[in-house]
Formats: structure tokens, C-alpha cells, sequence
């Protein structure tokens, strides 16, 4: 049996077996070393009436794994659509989609042609086209098919995706149609009109959005003043903690009279509650360092879903869903320019020798809290204990499953998770016991770096490591936030999430010492009614807001 034949028939075997997935990682291994077989193999596999039934589970899978090689295949088999059935060709398209290929106009229009409609039965149904079509053309980057997705503006079964393509099209000439139906389409059609429109960027849609926002009930309005802010790059404070009538009452009122100039950024409502915590506001802020929603996902449900930790627009790291019944997973993604990354040293020379907060010294630092997004925020100076963490195995991200299985005894759906699925790229600071005396027992706590901690300087780490010995606390600066997750609507979990803006010598000398790392944790409430984590942040501050060295608190 020559080596084709070896790969075909292990792949066959494993589509088949019972922990599929162990069998698929071992052979993608060996293909990783010897580049080439597996590509075939999942090809031949395909196009055989006998395997592609077992191999449609995983064939996504596979084709991530082959990268770029995995693409060519898509498109083969695409190009080869006669061979098919109508629901393979539907599958290689939706795929497609996922993988966001953008695939030829002319091998999309001979699809139009042959596949199912909407909810028809054959190829000539009545009706709209499939979704994936449709997210398809929107992927192209063909702008002759935004006459034929304008259309299907009106189609209650596609009109959602067929704004969401136009407005990756970028054709703004529809921009006035998506805007103008605003008022006729509701719940999921509503987002996804609004989203399409901030993907268009196109500043001709505020004048309707800002008379919508009027007219439109208070379900609709949290959408609209996303949009607002996203087009007129003006973001006004609302109150804290508002919800339902009284929330859009506050967004109508901030957009009043059509308004749409951005201000200078103000740092208001400062409030210093102890010499550990206090509280202040951000209006307008410059949001150089925000959650940002991510854009949608071609072919997925919710136009709203996953959101990134972003310095100046560029993501650093993925937060997820904010669904709360999803684990919180986080992932690095790229790292920012160094400019995003000394925005909290202008804060340095306090920070050296910092035992309390005062009024002064917040007023002073507004420059650098006014780079912040716009919000509600709370101050805590902090003692954390913290470990540096190198390995999927010691990390909370994956301990907190191994707990849950210990939970859920033989019946987890962890049990048998290897910990890198739960590794967030990056070595990191984290708690070294969970937080004590919480309402949530599972509360976990992790410093996320905002630049390589391989690349921090050893002598610098030293020098802060000697002076810690010493007795000196300088502290480092952190942006964070609680994470309250009812997983699976079976594990509580709660998260003390901050990424690391100032201070990562600092971090990992006091690791290295083992003595609690002085932390200045700049954390955002939340908005529309919920509790934003104020019962976190005070249990966070009840176990280590920063303590005198009688162990009285300051």
C-alpha cells in the first residue's frame, strides 16, 4: 500500500471512529511533517457517494487545518457543482461562507441558477435565494450584485442578509434604502439593518437614524445609538445603570436636537471613596482603548455577537459573547503599536510610590483616563497576588473546566477537553487561589499582557525585583471589568478579567518574589440596568484592596 493509500485509509477510519477527533489530530499531525497526502485523501473522500456522509462532520475541520490548501479544495469542489446533489452543493457553499472565500461572481451566478431557493424544494422554486447565496455575494466583492440584494430588501426571509452583503459591498448608494425600511423590520432584521449600516460607514445615514431613534419603541433604540456613535464618532455619557424607558429617554435625549459634533473628552464625577477606591466618568471619551463589537460573521445568526478588547481600533484580544451562558474565553490576537501601549506611562512617575488615591491625583491623570471609552468607572488600588503563568495546564482558563467535570462527575462535556483548547495564546498573570469570600465560589482572576512577556527586559525585572525586597510597592495599571457567566445555565462563574496597560516588568517581578503585586485597576460599569459588576469590584476590594503594612486598610 503505497503512502496515498495509508493517509486515504486512516482518514476513513477515523471519520468513523468513536472519539473522531483524537484519530483527526494525530493524522493532521503526521500531515503537518509530511505536507500534501491529506489534501487528496479529504478530496477523494468528498466526491465518494460512500464516505461523505461521515466526513461532513468534520470536513470543516479538515479544512482548517489544510489552510490555504483547504481553500483550493472548497473551490474545486465547488467548480465540479454538477457532481453534487443540491444539499452538497448547499453544504460547500455555506462552508464557503464560513471560511469567508470570496468566491468568482460567475461560479455564484451559475449557483442562482441551479440551487434551491429559500425554502423551496427545487431549482427553479419560487422565492428568494438561499442565505448562503446571498452571504456569498455579499463576500465577492462584486458590487453588480447589489441591485439583485437591494431587492431582496423586502423579502422577509433574507432581507437581513441581504443588508448585512450590501453593506460589506460597501455600495453606499443603498445606504438610504437599508435606513429608510428601519421602521418596517424588527428584532434580528432590525440589528442586522443597523449593523450593515455602520459597515458602510457612510455618514449619509445619521439624518435617518437620528429620526428613527425618535419614532422607534425603546427595543430598538440601543441599536440605533450604536449606530449613532459609530457614524458621528460623538459618544455621550448616559446614566449609569439605566434600563428600559428611562434608558432610551437618556439616548434620546443626548442625540436631542440633532447634535452629532463630537466634544473634547471630559473626566467628570471624580469621587474618591477610600484611599483604595473611588469612582469617576468618562463623556466623549476618546475610546482608544474599548470593547468593540466584532463585525458580523458572514452566515451567522446574530449580527451582533463576538466582541475584541481593541488599542486604537486594532484588536488585541477576542472577549466573546456576550451571551451568559457561554464560558468567557479569551484570545490573543495581535499585539498593539507601541503607541497604544505608553498611554498609561504618562501615569508612571505616580505610580513608582503609590500608597492611596486622592482627588488631586485622579484630576491630574485625567488626560489619560480621558483615552478611555465612555462610561461609568471605578478605581481600586489593589494587592494581588499573582503567579506568572506558562502552561495550558496551570491556567485557570483550564482548571475552572477540569472543576467543572469534577462537578458534573462522568457525565462532563469537559472531562476529556485537552487544556490548550482552553489556552488564551499568551502567557499571562493570574490569581494564585481563587478570589475568597465571594457570593460566586468559581471566581477566577487573570492579567492579560499587552506586549510579549518574552520580550520584557531581565535586567528590568531585576531592578524592580530588588526594590520590591526592599520594601517598595510600585504599581502597575490595568484595565478590567467582572465577567458573571452562568455556563451551560449550570456552572456559576464569575471572572476578574484586566488587560495590562502599564507596569509588565512590575508584574512579573512581583511574581517572581511571591509578595501581592500593587495594581491600580481601572474598571468600566455597566450600562442599560445591569449590575455592571459592582458586587465584584466590592468583592474584589474586601480581598485585596491595598492594605497598610499593620494589615489595617488605608
Amino acid at each position: 500500500m503505497g503512502e496515498h493509500d495509508t493517509v486515504r485509509a486512516r482518514l476513513r477510519a477515523a471519520v468513523r471512529a468513536d472519539d473522531p477527533w483524537t484519530a483527526l489530530s494525530a493524522l493532521s499531525a503526521l500531515d503537518a511533517d509530511r505536507p500534501g497526502g491529506l489534501a487528496d485523501a479529504v478530496e477523494e473522500l468528498y466526491r465518494s457517494d460512500a464516505d461523505r456522509a461521515a466526513l461532513r462532520s468534520c470536513f470543516g475541520w479538515l479544512l482548517g487545518v489544510l489552510g490555504e490548501a483547504g481553500d483550493e479544495l472548497l473551490l474545486r469542489l465547488l467548480l465540479a457543482e454538477q457532481a453534487f446533489a443540491a444539499d452538497d452543493r448547499r453544504d460547500l457553499l455555506r462552508t464557503a461562507v464560513a471560511r469567508r472565500l470570496r468566491l468568482p461572481a460567475e461560479l455564484l451566478r451559475t449557483y442562482g441558477e441551479q440551487a434551491p431557493a429559500s425554502g423551496g424544494t427545487g431549482a427553479h422554486a419560487d422565492g428568494p435565494p438561499a442565505s448562503e447565496l446571498v452571504d456569498a455575494m455579499g463576500l465577492s466583492g462584486d458590487e453588480s450584485f447589489a441591485p439583485r440584494l437591494g431587492d431582496l430588501l423586502g423579502s422577509p426571509a433574507v432581507r437581513g442578509r441581504a443588508a448585512l452583503a450590501l453593506g460589506r459591498l460597501g455600495v453606499r448608494a443603498w445606504t438610504a434604502p437599508i435606513a429608510g425600511r428601519l421602521s418596517e423590520v424588527t428584532g434580528l432584521d432590525h440589528t442586522a439593518f443597523v449593523v450593515a449600516l455602520e459597515l458602510m460607514g457612510d455618514p449619509a445615514a445619521v439624518p435617518y437614524l437620528l429620526r428613527w431613534l425618535a419614532e422607534s419603541g425603546e427595543d430598538r433604540v440601543y441599536d440605533v445609538h450604536h449606530a449613532l456613535v459609530r457614524l458621528t464618532g460623538r459618544d455621550p455619557l448616559l446614566p449609569e445603570r439605566a434600563s428600559g424607558a428611562a434608558y432610551a429617554a437618556a439616548v434620546r435625549a443626548a442625540w436631542a436636537g440633532g447634535r452629532t459634533e463630537s466634544a473634547p473628552a471630559v473626566v467628570r464625577d471624580l469621587a474618591v471613596e477610600s484611599g483604595t477606591s473611588a469612582r469617576f466618568s468618562v463623556d466623549d471619551g476618546a475610546g482608544r482603548i474599548r470593547i468593540a463589537f466584532d463585525p458580523p460573521s458572514p452566515g451567522a445568526t446574530w449580527p451582533r455577537w463576538n466582541r475584541s478588547l481593541t488599542f486604537d481600533g486594532k484588536p488585541l484580544y477576542r472577549v466573546g459573547s456576550h451571551c451568559d451562558t457561554c464560558e468567557l474565553g479569551l484570545a490573543l490576537l495581535d499585539w498593539p503599536e507601541d503607541e497604544a501601549r505608553s498611554i498609561a506611562a504618562r501615569m508612571r512617575g505616580r505610580l513608582a510610590r503609590l500608597e492611596r488615591l486622592d482627588a488631586a491625583l485622579l484630576a491630574e491623570w485625567s488626560p489619560v483616563l480621558a483615552e478611555l471609552e465612555t462610561g461609568h468607572y471605578r478605581a481600586l488600588l489593589l494587592d494581588l497576588p499573582l503567579e506568572r503563568v506558562s502552561e495550558a495546564a496551570r491556567s485557570w482558563w483550564y482548571r475552572r473546566a477540569a472543576a467543572r467535570a469534577e462537578v458534573d462527575d462522568d457525565d462532563s462535556a469537559y472531562a476529556d477537553d485537552p487544556p490548550e483548547d482552553y489556552w488564551p495564546g499568551v502567557a499571562h498573570f493570574q490569581l494564585t487561589t481563587r478570589v475568597p469570600g465571594g457570593r460566586v465560589p468559581c471566581t477566577y482572576g487573570a492579567l492579560l499582557p499587552s506586549q510579549p512577556l518574552e520580550t520584557l527586559a531581565p535586567a528590568t525585572v531585576a531592578r524592580h525585583t530588588t526594590a520590591i525586597a526592599a520594601g517598595e510597592r510600585p504599581a502597575a495599571v490595568a484595565l478590567g471589568w467582572i465577567d458573571d457567566r452562568y455556563v451551560e445555565a449550570r456552572h456559576m462563574e464569575r471572572w476578574l478579567v484586566g488587560a495590562v496597560l502599564d507596569g509588565h516588568h512590575r508584574l512579573a517581578a512581583y511574581a517572581a518574589a511571591g509578595v501581592p503585586a500593587r495594581v491600580l485597576l481601572l474598571a468600566r460599569v455597566g450600562e442599560r440596568g445591569a449590575e455592571g459588576g459592582l458586587e465584584g469590584l466590592a468583592e474584589v476590594a474586601a480581598a485585596y484592596g491595598r492594605r497598610d503594612e499593620s494589615g489595617d486598610g488605608t
